[in-house]
């Protein structure tokens, strides 16, 4: 009886967790006239740039300027951007004390002349409304807006990925986040220029790991608004086409360090949420074939669970039905992922993605 009610309080904690709050796609048309720059960091992105590419070509609001910024890549990157006509821009080599990404970024936006910028990742895919539509939310939240992606799989490895990236929108739209936002999904920001270049940008933030959570940060420290939505039908991406390695190590990079910047309500229902699924998600199927009395109460956890799995990915990602129901399965990569990112923070003192160390020791940022 003990697991159902720790089932129960899981569950409750994650439909508190879980907040809908998905950017619209209007039927009114965006009705004000500035001009759009969209900044695309890129590293050997050929498999992703023709997707996102060919989606900003089918806007019904057009950017003014599609800049990608070539961070070395050794692949098609720079000749797939400039056949679909993008401004290509070969990045200058790492100065010491900044990331990649944030060097990237900021060339990019130095290249810009837009009145709003849109820094989007390679991987990212809009529907033809995306961009009017994330102009009006931004109009509204008068700062920064940010958007968590609909995340679309296609096989099997990537769709271990199911817990991660729920875990993953409870830390963006928790209540506990809305009210007081410090952070920012970095894979979808649209910001005015006057206010991004009010904090300096990505420049603010140039030794930082997390770029988009300080960035965030730095426009709550400036007292301007962040919001953070979900994308839905509107924005969605495919994250890790390259393989498992890539996923891990896309994962670990930040699994650890971005619960440091979570407030305590959101920290607490996490816990219970995922007690609850540990407990009934690797217990059951132990259970399942037996006779024993309290195999009930762990199959009908498992039950709950499964049924607010399969309810969440109706608006965050298409997971196919296998790994909903089996849950566990993606519960014990989640708890590999977490386990390899504490390695490397605590140990190692740095991460590897795209072929780069990282070192998470904080920097100083001017």
């Amino acid at each position: 009886m003990t697991v159902l009610i720790l089932s129960i309080i899981g569950v409750i904690s994650g439909f508190i967790l879980f907040s809908r709050v998905i950017i619209k796609n209007s039927v009114q048309h965006y009705t004000g006239n500035v001009r759009v720059s969209v900044i695309i960091p890129a590293r050997n992105e050929e498999k992703n740039l023709p997707y996102l590419l060919d989606s900003l070509q089918k806007q019904t609001y057009k950017p003014y300027e599609i800049i990608v910024v070539d961070d070395f890549s050794e692949d098609s990157t720079s000749k797939i951007a400039k056949i679909f006509g993008a401004k290509v821009i070969k990045n200058r080599e790492l100065p010491k004390g900044w990331t990649g990404k944030n060097w990237a970024l900021w060339n990019g936006f130095l290249e810009s002349s837009g009145d709003v910028l849109i820094f989007l990742d390679a991987d990212v895919r809009l529907s033809p409304f995306a961009v009017e539509s994330l102009l009006k939310e931004q109009v509204k939240v008068g700062g920064a807006i940010s958007v968590i992606p609909y995340h679309y799989t296609d096989k099997f490895y990537e769709r271990l990925a199911l817990i991660t990236n729920i875990l993953g929108i409870f830390a963006f739209t928790s209540p506990f986040e809305r009210k007081s936002p410090k952070g920012l999904y970095g894979s979808c920001i649209v910001v005015d220029r006057e206010n991004y270049e009010k904090v300096k940008g990505h420049y603010s933030v140039k030794g930082e790991l997390l770029d988009d959570l300080n960035l965030g940060k730095k426009f709550s420290d400036a007292k301007i608004n962040i919001k953070n939505f979900i994308g839905y039908d509107l924005v969605s991406f495919r994250m890790y086409p390259y393989g498992i390695i890539s996923e891990i190590q896309g994962f670990s990079k930040g699994a650890i360090l971005s619960a440091n910047t979570l407030s305590f309500g959101t920290i607490f229902l996490i816990v219970l949420w995922l007690l609850g699924l540990v407990l009934v998600g690797f217990i059951t199927p132990f259970l399942f074939f037996s006779h024993l009395p309290i195999a009930i109460f762990y199959e009908i956890g498992y039950l709950f669970y499964t049924l607010q799995i399969l309810y969440f990915t109706k608006y965050t990602g298409r997971f196919g039905i296998f790994i909903p129901i089996f849950h566990f399965i993606s519960t014990a990569f989640f708890i590999l992922v977490t386990l390899h990112s504490f390695y490397q923070v605590a140990f190692k003192k740095k991460v590897l993605w795209k072929g780069r160390e990282i070192s998470v020791e904080r920097r100083n940022n001017v």
